[in-house]
């Protein structure tokens, strides 16, 4: 008998994915189906060097490689307005923050690209940028720090920070758009050897999601601990955050390219979006 092929699914490891891999993690898949968690920037380049197949990368991912990717259709990690996870936390007020640093979480391209629209683009601000850890913003002298993910939705409620701003209201705010943070993408060329098994993971992986947003209150008793956070924090949160990719969302993908492109942070050739298909 033949053996079927493997396949191996990126899957961000913030909470923020939990409604898609809490009920993936409940149902019967082949032994073939491996799942992988990492933070965005270790999945971008997994799927970069082929250490995965397919799964969540960062938006920028996608950007930066497009002759390597398709985007699976209908899957994404996104907000319309207020993200609740993707923060710039400062101790002055952003508008002020000319020539002070700033300190850019490593874990996310997209979100670092984000902060510096956001900053140059829409506040006219020009900070002197520095990378690190979260929690070495304040032994690195940093005045104010971007967030992403579970480290933001911590220092959310340790509130040490006079001020905070979510990136993904700025955005909608300056843009009238929602915010893509992730995609779900597959190589294409393990899609051309595979195209079977990648609709058949891609049919999956919607199926997860819808499961998990119509089990909301399950998902946030099991994810709520993480972090910790009240359930009812958690709700509000996950409430929040998007999974699909329509005509509108492909809009604002389409949107933050461009400005990408001002920051030579993507390639022409990203555009349009290839865009592969799920069959029923």
């Amino acid at each position: 008998m033949r053996t079927p092929p493997a396949v191996r699914i990126g899957m961000v490891n913030y909470i923020n994915t939990a409604p898609i891999h809490e009920i993936w993690k409940s149902r019967p898949h082949d032994d073939s189906w491996r799942m992988v968690e990492a933070h965005p920037a270790a999945l971008n380049q997994m799927l970069a060097g082929g250490e995965i197949d397919l799964g969540f990368v960062s938006s920028h991912e996608y950007g930066i490689r497009p002759e390597k990717y398709e985007i699976l259709e209908d899957l994404s990690i996104s907000a319309h307005g207020p993200v609740g996870s993707v923060f710039l936390f400062s101790m002055i007020k952003p508008e002020m923050l000319s020539g002070l640093r700033v300190l850019l979480s490593v874990q996310s391209k997209t979100s670092v690209c984000l902060v510096k629209i956001a900053l140059e683009k829409f506040l006219k601000v020009s900070p002197a940028y520095i990378e690190g850890e979260v929690r070495q913003a304040r032994k690195l002298g940093a005045d104010a720090v971007l967030a992403i993910g579970d480290d933001a939705l911590r220092l959310n409620i340790e509130g040490s920070y006079q001020y905070c701003l979510d990136l993904g209201e700025l955005w909608r705010r300056y843009t009238g758009l929602p915010f893509v943070f992730a995609v779900c993408g597959v190589r294409s060329e393990f899609a051309r050897n595979h195209p079977e098994l990648v609709n058949a993971v891609h049919r999956e992986l919607i199926v997860c999601r819808d499961l998990g947003l119509g089990a909301l209150d399950n998902i946030c008793r099991l994810a709520a601990p993480r972090i910790p956070m009240d359930v009812d924090v958690c709700h509000r949160y996950l409430s929040a955050i998007e999974f699909n990719l329509g005509p509108f969302k492909q809009q604002a993908l389409q949107r933050f390219y461009t400005y990408l492109f001002e920051f030579d942070e993507a390639r022409k050739e990203c555009l349009p979006l290839k865009i592969r298909k799920v069959e029923e």
